[in-house]
């Protein structure tokens, strides 16, 4: 039985938004196990878009609606993070 979709291969999505009780931390490992299995060439963000389209009008208040908005909203603006080029020079 396959349940996923494109937007939602192994749907974990659709499996987050029927688990009663689901905490914040427990989407985004959700979140973080879905963004990994998405194929390299899918839009992350069209992806996110659809998602949210689909679930979060029905659950708006739902810890998985709030961690795709998050999801959607830094990707918009990522940031870089440690490294040595971050260091500044003599």
């Amino acid at each position: 039985m396959n349940k996923g979709t494109e937007t939602d291969p192994k749907g974990l999505i659709l499996e987050a938004y029927r688990i009663e009780g689901i905490t914040p931390a427990e989407c985004r490992t959700i979140f973080l196990d879905w963004a990994l299995s998405l194929p390299l060439e899918q839009d992350t963000g069209s992806s996110i878009r659809v998602l949210l389209d689909q679930y979060a009008g029905s659950a708006p208040d739902h810890p998985m609606s709030a961690v795709l908005t998050e999801g959607l909203t830094s990707m918009a603006a990522p940031r870089r993070r440690g490294g040595w080029r971050s260091r500044a020079r003599n």
